[in-house]
């Protein structure tokens, strides 16, 4: 387990974000969790206990009192900004909160006082209607980890023990996925992932399994061009410099048990090809790790759940998988240095 304390941020306060950090602190032992603080307003933290009938000790803390005050309550890195929504009642004026959980987290990770950013759920409607400008979550930690105007490309990885998979297109129509895919897009994805399994999950030599596009990955272009013009020379250029990857295969075919034991990480071209199997295979467990930052970040691979918001009904199964997870990969980054 990493030295330094887990940021853990409120997401969107509406939601179910604070619940699952209660809960996930209520069962830290039966869990195993590592050691964390929420970056939250202490008062809203305290509303939603109460409301829901959890006698759960909050403490107001600094980072460097977070390892001791864990045992005993659940520390709480405060945030300046006042916070009072209703669950289930997304508010924009919560808006400027929830980034500025975020911003306190990366800070804290970049100033080592934490080990890893985990993140709760947030919406991007609301931060939008607040005048949020960045496409998502994953691109604004993207913007704060940027130096001199250069910010990394992010590569957004689903995990669970039996499965890795990335997306390399993400969130776009999937009419536009053919003209976004290219040559580049792939091997700059790739060695993201191949360099973040050897730094942070200590496999020293990936293995990269690439999907077709098309359904047959093509059949020799018969099915479309793109895995003959695009994804193949992807692959050729990534086996030129060292990296195990192979492809383009059928997707249909390359997440059943005896294929996924083949390789290390799954590229996929499109959202849902990746989502799918992921989701089949581990619904309350996944984690969405996103690589090529300079810091490590997971979050739960579920969203904001307004609809079950303040029941107390919501699983923390996926958060404190991120938890653990982060751990993990902090303590793994850090025995390489």
């Amino acid at each position: 387990m990493p030295s330094l304390p887990l940021a853990l941020t409120q997401g969107d306060p509406a939601g179910i974000g604070l619940e699952l950090s209660l809960r996930a602190w209520h069962e830290r032992q039966e869990r195993a969790l590592p050691v964390f603080a929420c970056l939250a307003n202490p008062d809203q933290l305290a509303r939603t206990a109460d409301r829901l009938g959890w006698p759960i000790p909050i403490r107001e803390c600094g980072w460097e009192e977070a390892a001791s005050v864990f045992s005993e309550a659940l520390p709480v890195i405060p945030l300046a900004q006042a916070v009072d929504v209703a669950p289930g009642k997304p508010d924009p004026a919560s808006a400027a909160a929830t980034i500025a959980s975020i911003d306190l987290a990366v800070a804290a990770v970049q100033d080592r006082q934490a080990g890893a950013v985990v993140t709760n759920p947030i919406a991007k409607s609301v931060l939008y209607a607040a005048g949020f400008k960045h496409p998502g979550h994953t691109e604004y930690l993207a913007h704060l980890a940027g130096k001199a105007g250069i910010e990394p490309l992010p590569v957004m990885m689903l995990w669970c023990e039996e499965l890795a998979v990335v997306p390399v297109t993400i969130h776009v129509p999937l009419q536009r996925v053919p003209s976004l895919l290219t040559t580049q897009l792939i091997v700059d994805t790739a060695r993201i992932v191949a360099t973040g399994l050897r730094r942070q999950f200590g496999i020293a030599s990936p293995r990269l399994a690439i999907a077709g596009l098309n359904p047959h990955a093509g059949e020799n272009g018969t099915m479309g061009r793109e895995d003959e013009e695009i994804v193949k020379p992807a692959i050729a250029l990534l086996q030129a410099e060292g990296i195990d990857a192979r492809g383009p295969y059928p997707a249909d075919t390359m997440f059943h048990a005896r294929a996924r034991a083949g390789y290390d990480a799954a590229l996929a071209m499109y959202h849902d090809q990746a989502l799918i199997p992921i989701k089949t295979i581990a619904f309350d467990e996944g984690v969405n790790v996103t690589l090529g930052l300079p810091f490590i970040r997971t979050s739960p691979d579920h969203g904001t759940a307004f609809d079950i918001a303040g029941k107390g009904i919501a699983r923390p199964d996926s958060l404190c998988a991120a938890l653990k997870l982060a751990a993990r990969m902090a303590a793994r980054q850090d025995a390489a240095r």
